[in-house]
């Protein structure tokens, strides 16, 4: 029988440690000159040469070497050469469907030279298997060190991503690195601040778009990135409000580097899951931010209220700000036309339970104009209270008090927090000397459960404590922010004319309208401000 064979070479970079790109080449050249030899020395008749270059052996798609397969099935050869088995595949699986199989069925013969792996030869089937098990372990080291090696890095505080984030470049310096772009970073802030001052993701878009602002995907091209966008027309792409919400949400803009939100689902299986959020890595000021804390707080803060933009794509300043004080529903804005009246259109804000439920009795609805009136009179009579002299000295006293008193607290709060650090890494070291005491046959399986329970239960306990110190942390920080920004705030400001969104967000937190009392012809309003007195 005339051996009419197929030459097939592979390297990635699995199997060696790369210097330049020549060497890939020099490898296969390699692999392609003992093949020849080798069946020069026995005479076959060398049909055709396949090879793959930067592909792993893992079992995935191989371009050339699906040429092959086809090619033996199809009877064009009837021999497979390779410098070694691996170079064939490192996956179990592959190795039993087509040597063990398939090439049985179309009366192909396999050879590798380096392990002498050939399968005319009944006996030296179970050596194949071995080998092919020790690169199907080899494979799982291998993904399992990768994965290791990425999560140091990235807990170091080193970019691992494939691209920086628009708004940021990788440094010069070193690759891993961010550093501001300054042209995209003027964008990422204008995006803030039209988010900050009213304006939903529809009319950012449309500001965006409508001043030539180029997206993303073609920003990253004309700066000569190899950055690829599968779902993207380039000649028709645009600013879409996804991409302004996951800008608006990305804590990379405010220095946080925020990595491993997903991972493999495996070396063989070439898709990925997500991570939960309590998982991801996230290490704090790894770069300069763009975004300062007080502009990232206030959206965050819109964000969460899943406040609606109006038909125009701005968002109203009282969208999730103005709620019932008897059933806690939100009041729903409506804008009705009025006959012959100027202006032709009034809005009105009634409760979201009366209105479309008939669920609550608190049912008459309050002019828009007329709530207006009577909170920018609130922050006005506010804004006096603050420059009476008198008043202010007391409320400077109170301020000064509580902020010591809670710098003192968060102080020993930190304190705790250093200490159960510490002794939860004791606790770790200590139950790794168990574990290798019970390894080694010093102590006995049930001494080491009944003492590793109580180890980790400490730990546990310990963690807990940990997160509970964080949050009262938190608090506390959040009530010197919250008085901090009351000084800001109303400093910045001697009388206001007209309501804002910027207004209205700094000063008032939530707007509580009671029911309307018909002999009095009026209704009790509760104003809850953003910071305390």
């Amino acid at each position: 029988m005339i051996e009419k064979v197929g030459v097939y070479c592979r390297l990635s970079d699995e199997d060696r440690d790369k210097i330049n790109k020549n060497d890939d080449s020099n490898s296969i050249v390699n692999q392609r000159s003992m093949c020849l030899k080798y069946a020069h020395q026995f005479g076959w008749n060398v049909i055709d040469i396949y090879s793959d270059d930067d592909f792993s052996g893992a079992g995935t798609y191989r371009p050339d070497f699906e040429r092959l397969i086809k090619d033996c099935e199809s009877g064009k050869i009837n021999l497979v050469l390779c410098k070694s088995q691996s170079r064939f595949s490192r996956d179990m699986e592959v190795i039993e469907r087509y040597l063990h199989n398939k090439f049985i069925e179309w009366g192909v013969r396999f050879v590798s030279i380096v392990d002498n792996a050939d399968t005319s030869i009944e006996s030296n089937k179970k050596s194949r298997q071995i080998n092919g098990l020790i690169n199907e372990w080899y494979l799982d080291d291998l993904s399992t060190n990768i994965k290791k090696s990425l999560k140091n890095k990235r807990e170091d505080g080193l970019f691992m991503g494939s691209f920086a984030p628009y708004g940021y470049e990788r440094s010069e310096e070193d690759k891993h690195k961010l550093v501001i772009d300054p042209v995209a970073a003027e964008v990422v802030k204008k995006i803030f601040q039209l988010y900050v001052e009213g304006n939903g993701y529809y009319k950012i878009c449309e500001y965006l778009n409508s001043n030539h602002i180029p997206p993303r995907a073609i920003y990253k091209k004309q700066k000569g990135s190899k950055f690829v966008c599968s779902t993207c027309d380039y000649k028709n792409v645009r600013w879409i409000p996804d991409t302004i919400a996951q800008m608006l949400r990305n804590e990379f803009y405010i220095g946080n580097l925020v990595q491993g939100k997903k991972t493999s689902m495996g070396y063989k299986v070439h898709k990925f899951k997500k991570v939960p959020e309590k998982d991801w890595c996230r290490v704090e000021n790894a770069h300069e931010a763009i975004i300062d804390m007080e502009t990232w707080n206030k959206v965050q803060k819109i964000l969460g209220t899943h406040q609606e933009p109006m038909r125009t794509g701005e968002i109203h300043y009282l969208s999730r700000k103005v709620y019932c004080t008897k059933c806690g529903k939100a009041f729903l804005r409506n804008v009705y036309s009025i006959k012959g009246e100027e202006p032709k259109k009034r809005a009105y804000l009634q409760c979201k339970s009366a209105k479309k439920y008939h669920a609550c009795e608190n049912n008459k609805a309050i002019r828009m104009e007329e709530l207006e009136k009577i909170l920018l009179n609130a922050i006005n009579d506010l804004l006096n209270k603050y420059y009476n002299q008198s008043d202010l000295k007391e409320l400077y006293d109170k301020r000064n008090q509580q902020d010591i008193n809670n710098s003192e607290a968060i102080k020993v709060l930190e304190k705790e927090k250093q200490n159960l650090m510490k002794k939860i890494e004791d606790s770790k070291v200590f139950y790794r000397r168990l574990f290798e005491d019970k390894v080694k046959g010093i102590i006995h399986d049930d001494m080491f459960n009944m003492m590793a329970s109580d180890y980790l239960k400490e730990i546990e306990s310990m963690t807990k404590r940990m997160e509970t110190i964080d949050s009262e942390i938190s608090n506390l920080q959040s009530v010197k922010t919250i008085q901090k920004k009351a000084n800001e705030i109303l400093k910045n400001y001697k009388s206001i004319k007209e309501l804002n969104k910027v207004i209205v967000d700094e000063f008032i937190d939530k707007v509580y309208i009671g029911a309307y009392d018909k002999e009095t012809a009026s209704r009790d309003i509760e104003i809850e401000w953003n910071f305390e007195f």
